[in-house]
């Protein structure tokens, strides 16, 4: 064998080798995004010189991903290495990381199961400083956005209130300094159910049992004169970092962070069955869990879904009554599939839009919280993520993803409530005869289309109400309908919505059909956002008197079980 044959060999070796071991470890990034009080200031040319001491937080992340908390950190991110990709920027607010195009950046380099560490505030409440500034709502509203970004990536968020400044100190005690804008931040974590770690209280209470006077000298950029090339002037800042302050801010993200990671789940020790497709439950697939259930119970069987993606093509049949599934982590526990209209089976024929559901909910008393339901198809035509025909069937926190067809209620006497929950897609993408409430829930428009399409029968009184929710996207300017009338007599109402950009000044389509018109009963009552403007609305849409909007309450659209305070495991948040 000649010597170039030999390197040759031994090169080709040590592909194989590294491509085996690329393949095996799994690598999270995870991205940090914010302020100057997060940003890594050493990444600019002469740092040394020209900067130094002043340290981020998010600047020694990494170097804190190591021994006993790199492996408890393992369990939340779920990764066999772990980059920190740190894009925080001095001076930065929600709005203006946003307009500057520094959060598009992140957004098309995400992934799969990477993380997303939000902190913000320290500008946005800058009232002075117009250029920054954010007020309460609009703060809220980007932190919205970049979590159900995040989420469409694929990718968890996690919120990080905005660490404490060196003021004000109160009788020994340091105070917040930053008004409303913690106490936002956690709205948006309860109204999103996004990760939360409180960094704005951990570090006021880790820097009061230091003591103001070290806090000051030490962790804070306050520096004697001539101790610094950069500063030979000293300086007095009590916002930013020098080292060993960033260091003890990094720690307590990082201790937060274990905190998730090892929060007990109340429904492992309720459910009668876990699913776990690592092997550690008493299932690995859904379904087995479903068929293990006894038919027609009348007593509740709650299943526990650890985090994971299950690809299965779910059924659960009219036997099976009265079952709860409850997810660990909605970002993480996902029930996924891929069939689509035009795909054919077996026998070549196509499967149809019925025929595309990832999952089938037959049964009566359906619950489910906390999980991902997906149809994985993409822009292939219809492709439905559930399908539901059972009646009393409620969902929380739940989100349902897809592109065409994503959700259908088809049950002609089914009645369904979603809270809380976050709904994706295009062309009709809540679609069939059921009668629904959606409630505070997130409509995501994604290209151009029409929300919803239903199919209500003549003698149903409701149809799809929205009541509350949030109608955002990524779809253009006037690009979207609130509905069409699949069927003559469909029934579509919002309520006190915020209606985004992208709904068309029309509102409404009659489906190619005029005679639609006649019967069909679309209408509004209180909303508000960019699209809520009813000057352009076709003549034949309805606008509700405070009389009749007073009718559309969950309880007398659905019934008493719907607003049953037990109806979820964590009543107080109903």
């Amino acid at each position: 064998m000649t010597e170039i044959k030999k390197y040759l060999l031994i090169i080709i070796w040590i592909v194989l080798i590294a491509m085996c071991l690329s393949s095996s470890e799994k690598i999270v990034t995870v991205w940090l995004i914010g302020d100057s009080t997060m940003a890594d200031y050493s990444k600019y040319d002469n740092y040394q010189n020209e900067r130094y001491p002043i340290t981020g937080w998010g600047q020694v992340f990494q170097s804190l991903m190591t021994g006993t908390q790199m492996k408890e950190l393992k369990d939340l991110i779920g990764a066999d290495s772990i980059i920190v990709d740190d894009r925080a920027v001095g001076g930065r607010s929600t709005r203006t990381f946003f307009q500057e195009g520094k959060w598009r950046q992140v957004y098309e380099s995400l992934k799969p199961g990477d993380f997303v560490l939000m902190q913000f505030g320290h500008n946005d409440q800058s009232e002075s400083k117009i250029d920054r500034y954010v007020n309460i709502e609009g703060y809220k509203e980007y932190l919205k956005l970049f979590i159900l970004q995040t989420r469409q990536k694929g990718a968890i968020p996690v919120l990080i209130t905005p660490v404490a400044r060196n003021y004000p100190w109160v009788d020994g005690v340091l105070t917040n300094t930053h008004g409303d804008y913690p106490g936002a931040i956690k709205e948006v974590a309860s109204e999103t159910h996004t990760l939360l770690v409180d960094l704005n209280e951990r570090s006021m209470k880790f820097f009061t049992e230091k003591g103001r006077d070290f806090v000051t000298s030490n962790y804070f950029m306050n520096l004697p004169p001539g101790k610094f090339q950069a500063y030979p002037e000293g300086k007095t800042d009590n916002t930013h970092f020098q080292p060993e302050g960033a260091t003890e801010v990094a720690r307590l993200v990082c201790s937060g962070l274990r905190e998730l990671a090892g929060q007990p789940v109340k429904p492992v020790t309720a459910g009668d069955f876990i699913v776990a497709d690592d092997g550690t439950g008493d299932f690995m697939t859904v379904q087995e869990a479903i068929n293990a259930v006894p038919d027609f119970r009348n007593k509740r069987t709650t299943i526990f879904i650890k985090n994971g993606t299950y690809r299965e093509k779910l059924i659960l049949p009219s036997s099976k009554t009265n079952v709860t599934f409850i997810g660990e982590n909605v970002d993480r526990t996902i029930l996924t599939f891929d069939d689509f209209a035009a795909k054919t089976n077996r026998f070549g024929e196509p499967v149809g839009t019925t025929g595309s559901a990832s999952f089938y909910i037959f049964a009566e008393g359906f619950i489910a919280e906390n999980i991902t339901f997906e149809n994985s198809s993409g822009p292939v035509g219809q492709a439905v993520a559930v399908r539901i025909d059972g009646d009393r069937v409620a969902f929380k926190n739940c989100r349902f993803i897809g592109f065409q067809d994503t959700l259908y209620p088809h049950g002609e006497k089914s009645r369904q409530y979603y809270l809380n929950c976050y709904i994706e897609g295009s062309v009709d993408y809540i679609f069939g005869w059921s009668t629904v409430v959606f409630d505070r829930c997130t409509l995501f428009c994604k290209d151009h289309g029409y929300i919803a399409a239903p199919s209500t029968l003549e003698e149903t009184e409701f149809g799809f109400v929205f009541l509350n929710c949030t109608i955002t996207g990524s779809a253009p300017e006037a690009s979207f309908y609130l509905g069409r009338p699949w069927r003559p007599y469909g029934k579509s109402v919002f309520i006190g919505c915020k209606l985004g950009k992208m709904i068309k000044p029309e509102g409404w389509n009659n489906w190619r059909d005029p005679e639609k018109e006649k019967t069909a009963f679309f209408a509004e009552y209180g909303n508000s956002g960019d699209g809520a403007t009813l000057e352009q609305r076709v003549p034949w849409a309805h606008l509700l008197t405070p009389a009749m909007a007073e009718r559309y309450t969950v309880n007398t659209i659905l019934g008493d079980w719907a607003t049953d305070p037990g109806l979820f495991t964590n009543a107080k948040e109903n």
